[in-house]
């Protein structure tokens, strides 16, 4: 039949319409909030939603999967006297697996000795040609560098951050990625405890 297919589809339209009037009546008088709400944006992300699902940005923002990744930035744990141990040895692995070549390490030396130290006197990422596909921490030996969730970095100028704005606490690294974190950190350890139990198998030499 001719104009069954508008019909149908305008169908669509007046059906979202008043689903929408439906679903906030119903959040209302639950007391809940359907908008600016973190409990709100995660039912319109879902697909139980109904009527409206368009997220007011910017007061209204999607909410990240732990997988999503941006910007990489650089981890330390939070010593017992509260110095930063940054987990970064400089050892260059994540600029030459870096496609773009975006990042730059400058190596620490010891003042006395002059041979290089495992950390890093700088370390610079190029935001502006980071492509952000992540392979500089998934080659990082030491989980000391990973993908952040933060993406508002929008500047009039260019943007080259150095060590002091890449570093972020193992805590934070833990709030965005909680599966990753948990994960890695039952391996590390598992390999201390295989680690522990070599050592004490290994059979003891005798003093001459």
């Amino acid at each position: 039949m001719y104009g069954l297919g508008i019909l149908k589809g305008l169908s669509v339209t007046w059906k979202r319409f008043w689903d929408t009037y439906i679903d906030d009546i119903s959040w209302a008088a639950s007391g809940r909030k359907r908008y600016r709400s973190e409990e709100g944006v995660k039912h319109r992300s879902s697909k139980n939603t109904k009527g409206i699902f368009t997220v007011q940005y910017p007061e209204e923002q999607l909410i990240a999967p732990e997988e999503f990744r941006f910007l990489p930035i650089l981890v330390y744990d939070e010593g017992p006297d509260g110095k930063k141990e940054v987990r970064c040895t400089s050892c260059g692995i994540c600029s030459k697996a870096c496609p773009p070549q975006c990042i730059w390490i400058v190596r620490s030396n010891d003042p006395v000795t002059g041979k290089p130290v495992a950390t890093p006197a700088d370390f610079y990422i190029d935001v502006d040609i980071c492509m952000n596909c992540g392979f500089c921490a998934e080659f990082c030996p030491f989980d000391a560098i990973k993908m952040d969730h933060d993406f508002n970095i929008a500047t009039t100028s260019r943007s080259v951050y150095n060590l002091e704005k890449l570093l972020k606490p193992a805590s934070y690294y833990k709030e965005i990625r909680p599966l990753n974190y948990a994960q890695e950190e039952a391996d590390r350890k598992a390999k201390e405890a295989a680690k522990a139990a070599k050592a004490a198998a290994a059979p003891v030499t005798p003093a001459a």
